[in-house]
């Protein structure tokens, strides 16, 4: 016995993906902003470092990794969920394959944080 989702609950889930690809992209996007801030205050000297670092770019930077993996993560349960629920199937295609991908890059790089933040430019 499985429970039927409604067909209107089944439409409008198909047009939340692009909505939500895009706000990761403009989040992702942010992350990397604030990143190439922190690299500019590293090599930073003087008064100019001393501004940077009244930014705390580090901070906002290690707390918008941390949105965007979370987002990533459930976007992709929850786009796997959609289209099982909507076909009854996964696609196993290049468009699945490049989303666990993206998703598995981005916990990668979100596990290495301890790493980075002692300074290893290996981790970066």
């Amino acid at each position: 016995m499985t429970p039927e989702i409604s067909e209107t609950v089944k439409v409008y889930s198909q047009f939340l993906h692009p909505v939500v690809m895009w706000g990761l992209l403009a989040i992702g996007i942010y992350a990397l902003y604030l990143g190439i801030k922190i690299q500019q205050t590293r090599n930073a000297e003087g008064e100019a470092k001393k501004e940077l670092i009244k930014g705390k770019y580090n901070l906002k930077h290690h707390q918008i990794g941390s949105v965007l993996l979370a987002a990533t993560v459930i976007a992709t349960i929850a786009g796997m969920g959609v289209t099982y629920a909507n076909n009854g199937k996964l696609f196993f295609g290049p468009h699945l394959l490049v989303g666990l991908g993206m998703t598995a890059l981005i916990a990668t790089a979100a596990s290495l944080t301890p790493f980075m933040q002692k300074g290893n430019m290996w981790a970066r």
